[in-house]
């Protein structure tokens, strides 16, 4: 149901030397996502992978950094891979039961290729625990009551489904999209500005300082600044923009019929509205926010992880020049606004 999935700041971090570039939050981030990923290099052996992979599958650890996957999986579960792994050829998505280890657990698994260059190239490979949805999906289909009682369970299934795909799409915090369904919706809108030879622009965002408000305040205050934060950026948007929470301090953006100048002009609209203080139980607090922007090239069929990616190192350049600022990638250059 989910696809279009992660690729966004996997793809700048798909083999494990590219680690040591990218900014530490990138490696907190990766360790943040929900989901299972694991990095494998272009010889398709095991690179990286997140806490939530070590969650789902006990016996993974660092040890197994380095050898072939089709290995690792046969460490991990004694049989042998149950897809054809030709990565390359294009995204897969199957459905996988994993019965040797109870309890029963059911896994959507997802696998694509990442590439920046021929020296830079990787393939993810995602986990989705899905067994609730999947355990629902059955009560579904084997509903055998008569009458009133059907319409009755039927209801109630539905809603409990709908819920869990409001879970599954909405940040529980702040009540705008998570990450998966940006990557989902902001697939599409990607796709529909192609289609329609529009222009179509992201805008990633970011708390400046955000960890020392959590270290001076505590956490329960820093959600509060969060949803603050949200409430301000919420009040500027018009339909058809999308915005939804990235992971930890970061928001995302993306908008049609918007080039890198109007998307500059819409970044700094966020910026300022933004930096309202935020009035705590333990006085004000100042708030300002850092953002990059990135426009699809013209002519180029670039995906949204790369474009993620553009506007991510216009956004860590941001960072780098005092942050409280817009900076905008414009390919081999980058256009920053200071305050």
């Amino acid at each position: 149901m989910i696809w279009a999935f992660l690729l966004l700041c996997i793809g700048s971090i798909c083999i494990t030397r590219m680690f040591a570039i990218m900014p530490i939050t990138r490696d907190d981030l990766f360790h943040k996502i929900n989901e299972g990923v694991l990095i494998l290099d272009k010889c398709y052996r095991l690179a990286a992978f997140n806490r939530a992979s070590e969650n789902m599958f006990a016996h993974l650890n660092q040890k197994m950094v380095g050898y072939p996957f089709a290995i690792v999986w046969r460490e991990l579960f004694g049989v042998e891979f149950p897809l054809q792994f030709e990565i390359a050829a294009g995204n897969m998505v199957v459905q996988l039961s994993v019965s040797d280890h109870p309890p029963l657990r059911t896994y959507q698994v997802r696998t694509s290729v990442l590439q920046h260059d021929e020296d830079n190239k990787g393939y993810l490979v995602l986990f989705t625990d899905i067994t609730e949805l999947r355990r629902l999906h059955i009560e579904l289909e084997h509903v055998t009551y008569d009458g009133e009682r059907i319409a009755a369970d039927m209801t109630k299934l539905k809603i409990r489904h709908t819920e869990l795909e409001h879970l599954a799409f909405c940040d529980e915090l702040t009540g705008i999209y998570n990450r998966r369904a940006f990557l989902q919706r902001g697939s599409q809108m990607l796709a529909e500005a192609r289609q329609d030879f529009e222009a179509f622009t992201v805008v990633m965002m970011d708390v400046d300082y955000f960890k020392k408000v959590n270290d001076t305040y505590g956490h329960l205050t820093g959600d509060q600044l969060l949803v603050h934060v949200v409430q301000a950026c919420r009040s500027q948007l018009q339909a058809g923009e999308l915005f939804a929470r990235y992971g930890g301090e970061e928001f995302v953006f993306a908008r049609k019929s918007c080039g890198a100048v109007e998307g500059e002009a819409f970044a700094e609209r966020m910026r300022m509205a933004a930096a309202q203080p935020f009035a705590a139980s333990v006085g004000h607090i100042s708030i300002t926010v850092s953002l990059g922007v990135a426009e699809a090239g013209n002519g180029v069929e670039e995906t949204l992880s790369q474009l993620l990616s553009k506007a991510d190192e216009a956004l860590y350049i941001a960072k780098q020049q005092g942050r409280n600022r817009v900076c905008v990638h414009g390919g081999s250059f980058y256009k920053v606004n200071g305050y």
